[in-house]
Order: structure tokens, then C-alpha cells, then sequence
């Protein structure tokens, strides 16, 4: 995979879980990383471990599912790093604990402000200073599995996973022609605190979820996301726009 150095990159929910590993390997790679979230303290421990290994990395505290923080947001990268050539559009959560005739109007809010409207939030101020650069530059969303096979009691979760795919794939189409390339991941049953705290909530068995969401009998690891995100935003993956990335253990194909 080519180096990244030079390059800075955004990532959004950066304080922990997925964000945090993607964030981490960016800097690995030679990118300078500006780390977003609400977590302000999870995302000072991103940028202390990045600064430890001796990488250069930044955070701000924002909401991404509001427009003003999101422009903030892009504008201080602009204004710490001169650029913005890279994103990946993370945050996310998971609350729901019924089925939808049960889920309350709030959490439906919610979820689809945080998985949905965010990446549309963050996508329109990217792509704005992408197009203001006139130098093309890479985006990737965290879909989900979700995305095309859902999971019970997870209506408006996969709903909004199903909105992210959709948002990622006309993004592609539209912005190709500036050298934009635009795609997704979907990750599976990766080891995350996100997805320990809903087991433990639930109630389930950690050996039986990952048995029954992959081929391996095991969670997927937060690495192998990142790894997937540097590859969809490096120079390897040139001819790779509006793909969705399955890394799942093999789930989708059963």
C-alpha cells in the first residue's frame, strides 16, 4: 500500500472501536489525522497514542449529526493542516432493543441523525472543500452488513446502514469525473465496545454471535477495517468507486 505521507485525513467517531484503529493506521501511513467525536476524552487518548508512536494527529470535539459543527469541523482541519485529502466517515451507534412497533420516536431520531444524516452532513462539507482544491481526494463510509441483510430488532439501525449505502453510491457517480472516488465499508461482527456493550445488554453469548455472523467462528479485529479504509483511500485502489466492501468473516456469502 502506497505511503500517505503528506496527506491528511478526517475521521469521524475517532474516539475509540473502529474509528480509532483507522485513525491510528492513517498516522502509521504518514498522514497527519485530525480525530473527531463527542468523546472528548477517548479522543485525546486516539492523538496521545498516535503522538506516542511518533505520528501527528489533532482532535476536535463535535457533533456530526449538525451542520455548523460539521463545517467547523472541516474548516479546522483546513486551518491546522492547510488540506484535506482523505475521510472516513464513522460515527455510528446502536440502541434499538425491540422490534419497531416498540421503538420509541426519539431513538429512531437519533439513530438515523447519527448514522445517516452525519455522513450526509460530512460528505456535503468534504466533498465542498474537495471541489474548492480542484486535487480529487477519497471518501469512505462505514455502512454495515445491515446494509443488505438485516438483523432482528434493528429496524432503524438498518435503515439507516441502508441510507449510507445509498448516499456513498450517488456520491460516486457525481463526483467521479473531479477525481473523487467515494466508497463503503461493511463491516460484520468486528470486537468493538460498541458491540460488546449491545451483547451485554442483550443478554447474548459472545461464542454463539460469532458463530452465527461468520464463517470462522470468530469477531472480526478493528485493524482489519482499518486496513480496508487505508486501501480504499490509497492509490491501490484507483479503479475501486462506489464499491461496498464487505469484511465480515464471510457472513454476506452464506
Amino acid at each position: 500500500m502506497n505511503s500517505f505521507d503528506g496527506k491528511v485525513a478526517l475521521v469521524t467517531g475517532g474516539a475509540s472501536g473502529m474509528g480509532r484503529a483507522i485513525s491510528q493506521h492513517f498516522a502509521a501511513a504518514g498522514a497527519s489525522v485530525l480525530v473527531a467525536d463527542l468523546d472528548a476524552d477517548g479522543g485525546a487518548e486516539t492523538v496521545a497514542a498516535i503522538v506516542a508512536a511518533g505520528g501527528t494527529a489533532s482532535f476536535v470535539r463535535a457533533d456530526v449529526s449538525v451542520s455548523s459543527e460539521v463545517e467547523a469541523l472541516v474548516a479546522a482541519i483546513v486551518e491546522t493542516y492547510g488540506r484535506l485529502d482523505h475521510a472516513v466517515n464513522n460515527a455510528a451507534i446502536e440502541r434499538e432493543r425491540g422490534p419497531l412497533h416498540e421503538l420509541d420516536d426519539d431513538v429512531f431520531d437519533q439513530i438515523i441523525a447519527v448514522n445517516l444524516r452525519s455522513v450526509f452532513l460530512s460528505m456535503k462539507h468534504e466533498l465542498r472543500q474537495f471541489l474548492a482544491q480542484d486535487a480529487g481526494g477519497t471518501i469512505v463510509n462505514l455502512a454495515s452488513t445491515n446494509s443488505f441483510r438485516p438483523q432482528s430488532n434493528q429496524s432503524a439501525y438498518t435503515a439507516s446502514k441502508h441510507g449510507v449505502l445509498g448516499l456513498t453510491r450517488n456520491a460516486a457517480v457525481d463526483y467521479a469525473r473531479h477525481g473523487i472516488r467515494i466508497n463503503a465499508i461493511c463491516p460484520g461482527s468486528i470486537d468493538t465496545p460498541m458491540l460488546r456493550n449491545a451483547m451485554q445488554v442483550k443478554g447474548r453469548d459472545p461464542a454463539e454471535v460469532a458463530g452465527r455472523l461468520s464463517l470462522t467462528g470468530k469477531f472480526g479485529t478493528v485493524d482489519e477495517i482499518a486496513k480496508a479504509a487505508l486501501w480504499l483511500s490509497s492509490d491501490d485502489s484507483s479503479f475501486t468507486m462506489g464499491h461496498a466492501l464487505a469484511v465480515d468473516g464471510g457472513y454476506l456469502a452464506r
